[in-house]
C-alpha cells in the first residue's frame, strides 16, 4: 500500500480496535472511501472482538480467575498488537488468527 492510502485509512483503522462499536463507527465512515488499509483493520478488529465474546462466554464457565486472567491478557496482547499496527501505518495480520480473519471477512470493509 502507498503512504497515501495509509494515513487516510489510519483514524479508522485505530477507531476500529477501540471497541465492538468503534468496528461498526469505522465501518460506516469507511464505508463511502473504500480505504484498503482502514478494511484490512477493519476485518482485524472484528475478527478480534467476535472471536472474544465467543470465546469469553466459555471462559467464564469455568468460573477460575486463573483461566479468565489468561484468556484477557492473551486477547489484550492481541489487541495491542492490532492496535499499534494500525498506529505505525502497517498492515501486518495480527499473529494465530490474522490470515483466518482476512479470508472470512474478505467482503467486510
Amino acid at each position: 500500500m502507498d503512504n497515501q492510502t495509509i494515513e487516510e485509512g489510519r483514524t479508522i483503522a485505530i477507531i476500529s480496535y477501540l471497541t465492538l462499536f468503534g468496528v461498526i463507527i469505522a465501518f460506516f465512515m469507511n464505508n463511502e472511501k473504500k480505504n484498503k488499509f482502514a478494511a484490512f483493520h477493519l476485518r482485524q478488529a472484528l475478527g478480534l472482538w467476535l472471536t472474544f465474546f465467543a470465546l469469553g462466554y466459555f471462559v467464564g464457565l469455568f468460573d477460575n480467575w486463573l483461566v479468565t486472567i489468561s484468556f484477557w491478557m492473551f486477547f489484550g496482547v492481541l489487541f495491542i498488537f492490532g492496535f499499534m499496527t494500525a498506529v505505525t501505518g502497517r498492515d501486518q495480520p495480527t499473529p494465530i488468527l490474522g490470515e483466518f480473519y482476512q479470508r472470512i471477512f474478505a467482503s467486510f470493509g
